[in-house]
């Protein structure tokens, strides 16, 4: 993301086991931020935003796995801030939050109910800023990507990485429904954006077309 006279910033602040890339992103004017994808490790993402003399406003999810969500009521029940994201199709996974954070060693991840469930085509507002949202199942049926055109800037999930894309090996999950998210969502968007994924470093959408093995261009063509 450009810096020179963006209307927002973002830091990256890593929570889980699994290193989730979770993201504060605010606006710069009015310093108002949310908080994308808050897995775990609240107390940590609390002392960031003071750390950086930030309000929060919004808390938004880009779908419904426990690393992404497992702190989502936490942060809910400290700050009182309405929850945006996922698409609703991800319901399922949230109603077995608990389950899966007995199974995977976060007792304290929760279930809970947004205040909005995002489609395909909506906008959500931090601060004085927007941000499109993008429908783009395939990993999981509900996952939405945020994406603020005028910073170049998209948080994508786990719908792509570095080199890779998200495993649909899950429940509900399909690889050509991903495959055509990528494609036909993300890569309209511009090879100049840069994007946070899940997991691991960032990237822009340009480079992956050329160099990931999985969606490149002439892999894809190939196929």
């Amino acid at each position: 993301m450009s810096e020179q006279a963006s209307p927002i910033r973002a830091i990256i602040a890593p929570v889980t086991p699994l290193a989730q890339n979770c993201t504060i992103v605010w606006c710069v004017k009015t310093r108002k931020a949310a908080i994308i994808d808050p897995g775990g490790e609240v107390p940590r993402l609390l002392a960031a935003l003071q750390a950086h003399d930030l309000t929060l406003e919004k808390i938004w999810i880009t779908h419904g796995h426990l690393d992404h969500a497992g702190g989502t009521a936490a942060l809910k029940a400290i700050t009182g801030v309405p929850i945006e994201g996922p698409h609703r199709d991800d319901a399922f996974w949230i109603d077995q939050m608990e389950a899966s954070g007995a199974k995977w060693g976060m007792p304290e991840a929760k279930g809970f109910t947004p205040d909005r469930w995002l489609e395909d085509g909506d906008t959500v507002t931090l601060g004085e800023t927007s941000f499109e949202v993008y429908h783009c199942p395939g990993h999981t049926p509900g996952h939405v990507v945020f994406f603020h055109r005028e910073a170049r800037f998209a948080q994508v999930g786990d719908v792509l990485f570095q080199g890779s894309i998200g495993r649909t090996d899950f429940p509900r999950g399909d690889f050509q429904q991903l495959i055509a998210s990528i494609t036909g969502k993300l890569w309209p968007l511009g090879d100049d954006v840069a994007f946070v994924s899940g997991h691991g470093p960032m990237s822009r959408f340009g480079v992956e077309r050329k160099t990931n093995g999985y969606v490149a261009d002439d892999v894809l063509a190939a196929n």
